[in-house]
């Protein structure tokens, strides 16, 4: 076990290496100038030009990927071009609704998509079985965006029964902050729901299907006995392989959700540091998101081999 965390932790640093080079180089690409945005839009050329040296902008690309990638090592995600606040503290001001939004989103997947799949899979070619694929089938194909807009309309204008926006902290007032999360966490779970219902049918489907499954049926154990002692454990591995993928429609989503519902968090971050050409927070982010998406992998394997030994051979 040991060895294949160690394994997993030296073979992200040169994917991090990959992603800091490529995410360099596209900033670098994209159109606008921050110099010009910070300077406003009556600034003249000299003025543009005083504060891209103020910036380090005037620099040459290699001088700048270097010094760029001289500061990561070091741990030193850089300052924010528009505040002058280094950008972990940026992310740290925003991490909390984020984190909030994104947990609460997976536990409804899990607590709705696993049983769902399962129920669908031993009710196989019922009228559960294509009714839940319909719904994964519809809710992998909606857009997150046009979701949330819809519970919207259907729960916050029309029935005014949940918040339209915004955010608060459980820490503060649990239950006015679940009127709140109710909504955004729905939204990005759905997408969740879909993938994972999907995967958990075909992955019991197919244990069902095993020598020791018709053993403990001609034993006589119960219906439900075999489907969570027997199947569900069995089919685990996918699931939680799956899992650990979803994360980066998580992250993506997150960013749409937390647009639609002016919910404060890194997602609306990235947004307004993207439309005003921060670049230092924009690279800060996406290693942000690297970082947690190499982590929850980690954890992925980890809870893989410890359920299915053969893994760690």
């Amino acid at each position: 076990m040991a060895r294949l965390i160690l394994w997993r932790i030296a073979s992200a640093i040169p994917v991090m290496l990959i992603v800091a080079t490529i995410v360099f180089v596209l900033l670098r690409l994209s159109p606008g100038d921050p110099a010009a945005i910070l300077a406003g839009d009556s600034a003249g050329p000299e003025v543009i030009a005083r504060v891209r040296a103020e910036l380090g902008l005037d620099r040459s690309i290699s001088v700048q990927y270097l010094t760029w990638i001289g500061e990561l090592a070091r741990g030193h995600l850089g300052a924010s071009i528009m505040s002058k606040q280094p950008v972990i503290k940026e992310i740290k001001a925003r991490l909390e609704p984020t984190l909030v939004l994104a947990f609460a989103a997976m536990l409804l997947t899990i607590l709705i998509a696993v049983p769902l799949g399962a129920i669908a899979a031993w009710r196989h070619n019922s009228w559960i079985d294509r009714a839940v694929m319909a719904l994964s089938v519809v809710g992998f194909s909606v857009p997150v965006f046009m979701t949330g807009y819809i519970f919207i309309l259907c729960f916050s204008i029309w029935a005014d029964i949940l918040p339209v926006q915004g955010y608060v902290s459980p820490f503060s007032a649990p239950i006015l902050a679940a009127r709140h999360l109710v909504l955004p966490a729905l939204s990005l779970a759905l997408l969740f729901i879909a993938l994972i219902a999907r995967v958990t049918r075909s992955s019991v489907l197919e244990i069902l299907g095993e020598d020791f499954v018709r053993t403990a049926r001609a034993k006589g154990a119960r219906n439900g006995r075999i489907l969570w002692r027997h199947a569900l454990p069995n089919a685990a591995v996918p699931i939680i392989t799956v899992i650990g993928l979803g994360i980066a429609l998580l992250i993506s989503g997150v960013v749409v959700t937390e647009s639609v519902f002016n919910i404060p968090g890194v997602g609306r971050l990235t947004i307004d540091s993207i439309l005003g050409r921060d670049y230092p927070v924009v690279q800060g982010l996406i290693m942000f998101f690297a970082m947690i998406y190499i982590g929850v992998n980690l954890l992925i394997d980890i809870a893989c081999a410890l359920v299915d030994p053969r893994v760690r051979v």
